[in-house]
């Protein structure tokens, strides 16, 4: 670990930490939610042994990354804007992208504002999802999930972030980044985080107490509310986006996912990614990956297959 180079760039108005390493095309890894730049750590260190040069930023909000104040600099333009800024401050036109969770919300973002930017996209655990023309995606999901659907119980500024204080950092990710629960992840109001009593469950083998330590000391340092209010701009980016409404994406795309994944396992996506809707909307889909007793994490709990699936994917090309 200690070969990847760190460095602060300024874009779009703020500073962004990124990792890096090697030399050669540039593949972007966006990470999701509640991650880090760190999600990326094994990916890094095989694209960059193989000729590539790995990217991987924490976004704005998170980590060493600016953490802006207001919700509406969680705007998708903005977050968008951060990584087009970035591609440019390396003087290259395009790049490989690589992303996961969140990261895979706008990178599909990224994809439609600028398809000229990605020569190829591997995408992990999300699917694109279409914009309705007349429904906003809060008010949406309350009605299909539920008042105590994660993203719903996300949406009031302090509230979820007092119940998180409440448990604590460490003991927060370990719960979602260990979880083995599917379908649509519900929060129940002050029992979302609680701890079980007794002593914590062993963490799984591909993550190490150093590994969550790590997550941990970023979000005691700068807390969960930036991270949170890309949930929170979810309506606002309904908004923003209403001139790409029923515009295909239209760049080379690999969809990797678990079959145990929480989102792949809520109802309606697995119809979507292999029902044809999927493919009408993402035309050059070239493949998709479906991984037995894989959740949700699959970036780290399967370092070495995922790495594989991405090198595969964009030597192609």
């Amino acid at each position: 670990m200690d070969t990847i180079s760190h460095r602060t760039v300024s874009v779009n108005g703020i500073n962004m930490h990124i990792a890096e390493k090697g030399e050669g095309p540039i593949v972007l890894f966006i990470h999701g939610f509640p991650e880090l730049w760190y999600t990326w750590r094994h990916q890094i260190l095989a694209l960059s042994s193989l000729g590539y040069h790995a990217v991987a930023p924490d976004l704005r909000g998170y980590g060493d990354s600016d953490a802006p104040d207001s919700i509406s600099s969680y705007s998708i333009m903005h977050i968008v804007g951060d990584l087009v800024a970035l591609v440019e401050s390396f003087g290259v036109k395009e790049v490989f992208v690589v992303a996961h969770d969140w990261g895979a919300l706008i990178a599909w973002s990224l994809c439609l504002f600028r398809a000229e930017m990605v020569k190829a996209f591997v995408c992990l655990s999300v699917p694109f999802r279409p914009r309705h023309p007349n429904r906003k995606p809060v008010e949406t999901m309350r009605m299909v999930f539920g008042d105590d659907y994660y993203i719903c119980r996300f949406q009031n500024p302090g509230e979820i972030e007092e119940e998180m204080a409440q448990v604590g950092a460490k003991d927060v990710l370990r719960g979602i980044l260990t979880t083995r629960r599917q379908g649509p992840p519900i929060y129940p109001k002050k029992q979302a985080f609680r701890a079980r009593a007794g002593p914590p469950s062993p963490l799984p083998s591909w993550l190490s107490e150093e590994d969550l330590s790590y997550f941990a000391s970023k979000y005691e340092q700068k807390g969960f509310t930036g991270p949170l209010n890309y949930y929170r701009s979810m309506d606002l980016n309904w908004e923003l986006t209403a001139p790409w409404t029923g515009v295909q994406v239209k760049v080379p795309v690999k969809f990797i996912v678990g079959d145990v994944d929480m989102v792949y396992t809520t109802p309606g996506v697995k119809e979507y990614v292999n029902g044809g809707g999927f493919k009408k909307d993402v035309p050059f889909l070239q493949d998709v990956v479906v991984m037995d007793g894989v959740g949700h994490f699959l970036n780290q709990e399967k370092p070495e297959e995922i790495n594989t699936h991405i090198y595969d994917f964009i030597k192609k090309f």
